[in-house]
């Protein structure tokens, strides 16, 4: 029956708090997978190995003096460079006294470990401005490093196509191919006029577009000349002119990827030399429980001829 008392709308509550928080919504991450991590790396901070060069032959005459020449060597060095935190607290006040309290602190720690893995992430694909900039870091007569051929610097087939004549002249095997790409290059592959001449009838097209993951991390778009090509949002940022293919400057660009991590000692090495370590205490002083995330690690491009880097722009995709 209905309320008649002139006091009834106190007993309305003109808002209601909800029992959960909400959370962002996250993306998977993958770029570690892609790093050949050491094992023979058990102390110190800076890592070498030795390099050697190729063999050559000369034409011989009958009798004469056979030429003997020295292999060329060198040395690649590898350090730990990153030693990461984060950490959070909660009052005994907080605890006491906010509802939220036990949610909040269950959040801490997988909090952190997301944070630190985001980062791990970002400097993994940083690695593909470890290249010389606005250079074509031209290896074999072919760039390794160019802006994207498309108008206004948007990535076309036609820059998958020199990514694998790059690869190729650098003799880097072609069974395991990678692209990682921004989202706004999948958008632009897929706005192409010709798309649909390019489906189906053209073996280098691998089949039809997948929605959704093909293994542990970002989601698969497609194959295209023999890339497995993944999405992500972490790709490092870029703004160069380079003389190559093409020569343009990059507005709000994005330097997206072309390896194979499956090639000889891999595209990139890493190395952990305190894997992620979890910490917490109860501080008497602040009267706080704390809680501490701690790592340290290093990654490092160590096959710079197995790496191809486009630059394109980022602003064909508009609301």
């Amino acid at each position: 029956m209905s309320m008649t008392t002139a006091n009834s709308s106190v007993l309305i509550r003109s808002e209601l708090w909800s029992s959960q928080l909400k959370d962002v919504l996250l993306d998977e991450l993958m770029a570690q997978k892609y790093i050949r991590w050491l094992s023979e790396f058990p102390d110190g901070s800076t890592f070498t190995i030795p390099s050697i060069g190729q063999s050559q032959v000369h034409d011989y005459v009958e009798d004469t003096a056979a030429t003997y020449d020295a292999l060329d060597t060198g040395e690649f060095q590898f350090s730990i460079t990153e030693y990461l935190q984060g950490g959070h607290y909660i009052t005994e006040k907080n605890r006491q006294d906010s509802f939220y309290a036990a949610q909040l602190e269950a959040m801490f720690v997988p909090k952190l470990q997301r944070a630190l893995s985001v980062r791990v992430e970002t400097d993994v694909l940083a690695l593909a401005n470890t290249q010389t900039l606005s250079n074509p870091n031209t290896i074999n007569g072919a760039a390794h490093r160019f802006v994207a051929t498309g108008t206004n610097e948007t990535m076309t087939v036609t820059d998958f196509a020199l990514a694998k004549f790059a690869l190729d002249k650098a003799n880097v095997p072609q069974n395991g191919r990678v692209a990682i790409v921004e989202p706004s290059v999948e958008f632009a592959l897929g706005s192409q006029a010709n798309i649909v001449n390019l489906l189906g009838p053209n073996p280098l097209w691998g089949g039809d577009m997948v929605a959704t993951g093909a293994s542990d991390g970002m989601r698969f778009y497609r194959n295209l000349y023999g890339f497995d090509i993944y999405i992500s949002n972490y790709l490092a940022d870029a703004n160069e002119t380079i003389a190559g293919p093409t020569t343009a400057t990059t507005a709000a660009g994005k330097a997206n990827m072309f390896f194979n991590p499956s090639v000889d000692g891999g595209t990139c090495i890493g190395a952990w030399r305190q894997m992620p370590k979890v910490d917490g205490e109860y501080n008497k002083d602040f009267q706080r429980e704390e809680y501490i995330v701690t790592a340290r690690y290093g990654v490092k491009l160590y096959r710079p001829e197995s790496l191809v880097v486009i630059l394109a722009d980022t602003d064909q995709v508009t609301a």
